[in-house]
């Protein structure tokens, strides 16, 4: 297993096909996927077809980002998965740009407030700043979205705007729009003292 980055609790690696079971597994839970699609699943043949391969093709254009699967460092248990990834969709549906490197993660519902997000993320902020020369890493999330607005927040990203983009799923609570959390790396430079 090529770790990719460590933490306290997590290892971070690549993704492999031999992940589909458990990605599929992530993504038919509805309160996993609420506020990305409404709760609806991401079925095996996508994951398999369209999704695997695009997340795949990330560790060879861009080295170093990528999708990242988390792995609980006491049990090998999959938890989840962090990305950090060249901005994919500059332009968002109302207009506005997007810019930098993103951030983002989906954990299993067993790992939820246990800070395993907030620990994946900080890592992935400082590493995006101290060896991949990101100057700027942001990350969205529906506004209504509490929980991830305060990973974001404790992952050192500083609320930016509120924003509307086109999602294929209508989620309740979308009608708010997104909003982005944002820290560039002076910002990052004069947060660590």
């Amino acid at each position: 297993m090529q770790i990719f980055l460590e933490t306290e609790r997590l290892l971070l690696r690549r993704f492999t096909a031999d992940d589909l079971d458990a990605v599929v597994e992530l993504d038919s839970d509805p309160e996993v996927t609420w506020f990305i699609t409404g709760g609806r699943p991401t079925g095996r043949d996508a994951l398999r077809d369209e999704v695997f391969p695009r997340w795949f093709s990330f560790y060879d254009r861009y080295p170093g980002y990528g999708y990242f699967a988390a792995i609980e460092k006491a049990t090998g248990d999959f938890l989840g998965w962090f990305l950090l990834r060249p901005n994919a969709k500059p332009i968002r549906a109302d207009g506005s740009t997007r810019d930098g490197i993103e951030l983002g993660y989906r954990l299993r519902r067993a790992s939820w407030g246990k800070g395993y997000a907030t620990e994946g993320a900080r890592a992935l902020v400082e590493k995006g700043f101290a060896e991949l020369g990101a100057e700027r890493i942001f990350a969205e999330a529906l506004a209504v979205h509490g929980a991830s607005r305060r990973v974001m927040e404790k992952a050192g990203l500083r609320y930016v705007g509120t924003c509307r983009d086109d999602w294929p799923d209508h989620v309740p609570g979308d009608e708010h729009g997104d909003v982005e959390y944002a820290l560039t790396r002076d910002e990052w430079i004069s947060s660590r003292g």
